[in-house]
């Protein structure tokens, strides 16, 4: 008996240690994998994955579509449109959301800066306008944050075709909407033509649609621009560019969409200074972006006038911001080239620190539930007097350093 409970306590034993090494075994196995998924997760937290979804300090995706980026104090700000759940979200109903971030990867958010108006419905930013394309510059002069938009009082569709302006004492906000204007009244561009200046006829409209389906082939057979003389010129999809000397300009789709318009700001960057020009005219440029490399070269990036539908990206060079201006291929040199990867320029941001790197940046529109559109993050590479945009799944700054 003594000798049946004796190999019966031993086998216990063994059973005993075997439970205790599985756990141990479990246990360190665990460390590992947690070990393992912390490494992985702080390598990749210093890349771009373009087209996923990307949060902020707080775990919540980015909020900051069609946006801009200013570099000031050593930090990077992006602003952009807030959007909410659904349809109605393709209006402004909360306003301009700004991030902060010192590397370009990770993201603070710093809360809504430019607030919609909710208690004046005569209000230009009444909630349920149209607030696009929200860009910051700093006046050195004044040492303000100066915000322009295009804008579209509400229940007026996109005829008003305005820009909004706001300033700051910060660049964190909040920023006080000062007024929407059609830019450059009773002001004709610096390459105005004659017929420009020639009577329009009663016939034409005072809003065509926004693509090249609305308007003839020729659309300065119209006189768009001779038609808003007076009222100033249209402005929708903009996007701001300050020159090394400290100049600003508003680049901005005018004259129904079908020309170009590159316009000079004040001194104190709060309105137009009167000299502009057009170009490309009936071309329909959209979604306008600019650059300049360290030769003095600049490059505009651009979409066509498809509505929400991505299309292919165009592409102009010049010497000077006021032209002439060259035009080029469509930027975009991998797959989905033709749409863009499927997406819409928004900026091209100029890389601190590095020589001649640039990222272009772009949205995926989802106009049947806005909040839900991505950011599209891509290199730019510069050769031959030509700017290339080149799609990668997953990236980061050391492309640049090559």
């Amino acid at each position: 008996m003594f000798c049946y409970l004796g190999e019966y306590l031993k086998h216990s034993l063994k059973m005993k240690n075997l439970l205790l090494y599985n756990k141990i075994i479990l246990f360190f196995t665990a460390i590992i994998f947690i070990i393992s998924c912390n490494k992985s997760k702080n390598e990749n937290d210093n890349y771009f994955f373009p087209g996923e979804e990307w949060v902020d300090n707080n775990g919540i995706a980015i909020n900051a579509h069609g946006g801009g980026i200013l570099f000031h104090d050593n930090t990077y700000f992006w602003y952009g449109e807030h959007k909410i759940e659904g349809k109605i979200g393709n209006t402004a109903q909360v306003g301009v959301h700004l991030y902060s971030s010192k590397n370009l990867y990770q993201w603070k958010d710093e809360g809504i800066v430019l607030r919609v108006n909710e208690t004046d419905p005569s209000s230009d930013i009444y909630k349920g306008c149209i607030l696009e394309r929200p860009k910051v510059i700093y006046n050195k002069k004044t040492k303000r944050f100066v915000m322009w938009f295009h804008l579209e009082p509400i229940n007026r569709g996109y005829e008003a075709a305005r820009s909004g302006v706001a300033i700051s004492e910060t660049p964190y906000g909040p920023f006080k909407f000062i007024e929407s204007v059609r830019p450059n009244a009773k002001t004709w561009p610096l390459n105005v033509q004659d017929f420009h200046k020639k009577k329009v006829s009663s016939e034409v409209k005072k809003i065509y649609g926004g693509g090249p389906e609305h308007l003839p082939k020729h659309v300065d057979s119209l006189n768009i621009l001779g038609r808003d003389f007076e009222v100033g010129q249209m402005a929708r999809d903009m996007t701001l560019f300050v020159d090394d000397d400290d100049k600003a300009y508003h680049i901005y789709s005018s004259e129904d969409n079908s020309t170009l318009h590159i316009s000079e700001l004040s001194e104190d960057y709060l309105s137009h200074s009167g000299r502009y020009k057009r170009f490309f005219p009936s071309k329909f440029n959209e979604a306008p972006t600019m650059m300049k490399t360290s030769s003095g070269k600049f490059f505009i990036v651009s979409s066509g006038c498809t509505g929400w539908a991505p299309n292919a990206a165009r592409s102009a060079s010049a010497n000077n911001i006021l032209g002439p201006w060259k035009e080029l291929n469509n930027p975009c040199v991998s797959k989905d080239s033709l749409t863009t990867y499927n997406s819409q320029s928004t900026y091209i941001l100029p890389v601190q620190g590095i020589k001649d790197a640039f990222i272009f940046m772009a949205d995926r529109w989802n106009p049947e539930n806005p909040i839900e559109g991505k950011y599209i993050w891509l290199p730019i590479e510069i050769a031959d007097d030509k700017v290339e945009v080149l799609w990668k799944d997953k990236w980061n700054l050391n492309f640049f350093k090559k």
